[in-house]
C-alpha cells in the first residue's frame, strides 16, 4: 500500500492502563515510523479524548499502541468495530482472552497447547498445601495485567502471601504458576508467520518490568542459539498457540524451554511494546524489516471484524 492508501490513521496511546507510560513511549515512535513513510499519523489518547472525535475527525484507520486493560483486552477494540474504523492487532474475543492468563490457559489446554501447572489463589487459599501440588520456586502473577507488572518469583513459602497480596492489588484473578526451569523465548508474529526467536537472559530473578524497559543488564540473543529445524518446530507451535486463541494481525507469544527441551507457553501478547527496548521490532529487524516498515505493515494488516 502507498502512504495516501492508508488514509488519516490515529495512533491511540497512553490510554488509563497500568501500562500507560510505556504506551506513550510506543505510540511516539510507532508515529515517528509512521510519519517517516508519509503516512498521515496523528497521536489520540483516549484518556484524554472522546472516542467520538475519531469520527468526528474522519479517521479511516486506527494504529493500537494501547497496553494492558482497556486498549489490550478486547474494550477498544470493540468501540472501534462498533465505529466501523480499522484497526490493527486482533479482535474484541482474542485480545479478551489473550489478556486473560487463566483463559487462556483453559483455552490452550483443551486445544493441546503444553503450558505451565497453575493454581488460582484467594484469600482463603491454603498457601501451603498449593506449594505442596505445584513445588517451589512459583510464579505468582495477576491474571489481567502486562510488562510483568505485579508479578514475583517465589523461592520460599512464607513469601507467598506477600506476592499474592501484590498481584490482588492490580487483579481479583491471581495465578500460582509452576516456575520453568530453562530458556526463556519469545516469538513476534506479523501477518501469519513467526519471525525469528529471541532467547531472553537477565541476572534479575525473572524478566521482570526494570529488566524489560530500563534495566541495560538484559541480554537479547538473536539468532536465538537453537538448531535451524528446532526453531522451525517451535516457529510451528508458535502459531498454533496464536492461532488457539484466535489472534491475527501481529502479536508476541511468550514461552519457556524446559531443561529437557519441551516447551511450555507462558501468554500472547496482542498489542505488544515497540519501544527502543522491545521484541517485535527486534526480531523484525534481524528479518530484514526496518522498524519504520514494520509499523507500516502493521498498520496494513488493519481490519474490522
Amino acid at each position: 500500500m502507498s502512504a495516501n492508501d492508508f488514509g488519516k490513521v490515529a495512533v491511540l496511546l497512553g490510554g488509563r492502563s497500568a501500562e500507560r507510560e510505556v504506551s506513550l513511549k510506543s505510540g511516539a515512535m510507532v508515529l515517528g515510523a509512521l510519519r517517516a513513510r508519509g503516512i498521515d499519523a496523528h497521536p489520540f489518547d483516549p484518556q484524554q479524548r472522546d472516542l467520538a472525535a475519531l469520527i468526528a475527525e474522519k479517521f479511516d484507520r486506527v494504529f493500537i499502541a494501547l497496553h494492558g486493560r482497556y486498549g489490550e483486552d478486547g474494550t477498544i477494540q470493540g468501540a472501534l468495530e462498533l465505529l466501523g474504523i480499522p484497526y490493527t492487532g486482533s479482535g474484541v474475543l482474542a485480545s479478551a482472552l489473550a489478556m486473560d492468563k487463566w483463559r487462556t490457559k483453559l483455552v490452550w489446554q483443551a486445544a493441546g497447547i503444553p503450558t505451565p501447572r497453575y493454581e488460582l489463589l484467594a484469600k482463603e487459599s491454603d498457601l501451603n498445601a498449593v506449594v505442596a501440588r505445584l513445588s517451589l520456586p512459583l510464579m505468582v502473577k495477576p491474571a489481567n495485567e502486562g510488562s510483568s507488572i505485579g508479578m514475583s518469583k517465589v523461592s520460599a513459602a512464607s513469601d507467598l502471601d506477600e506476592a499474592y497480596a501484590l498481584a490482588a492489588n492490580y487483579d481479583r484473578v491471581v495465578i500460582a504458576e509452576q516456575f520453568i526451569d530453562g530458556i526463556e523465548l519469545t516469538a513476534a508474529v506479523l501477518g501469519g508467520e513467526a519471525l525469528p526467536l529471541i532467547r531472553l537472559e537477565t541476572p534479575r530473578a525473572f524478566y521482570d518490568y526494570e529488566a524489560k524497559y530500563l534495566a541495560n543488564d538484559t541480554r537479547y540473543i538473536i539468532p536465538c542459539g537453537l538448531a535451524a529445524d528446532a526453531e522451525r518446530a517451535l516457529q510451528a507451535q508458535v502459531l498454533a498457540a496464536f492461532d488457539a486463541l484466535g489472534c491475527r494481525g501481529w502479536g508476541r507469544v511468550d514461552l519457556m524451554l524446559d531443561r529437557a527441551g519441551k516447551p511450555h507457553f507462558i501468554e500472547v501478547n496482542t498489542s505488544p511494546g515497540m519501544t527502543d527496548h522491545s521484541l517485535v521490532p527486534m526480531a523484525a529487524r534481524h528479518a530484514g524489516l526496518a522498524y519504520e516498515d514494520l509499523a507500516a505493515r502493521i498498520l496494513e494488516l488493519a481490519h474490522v471484524g
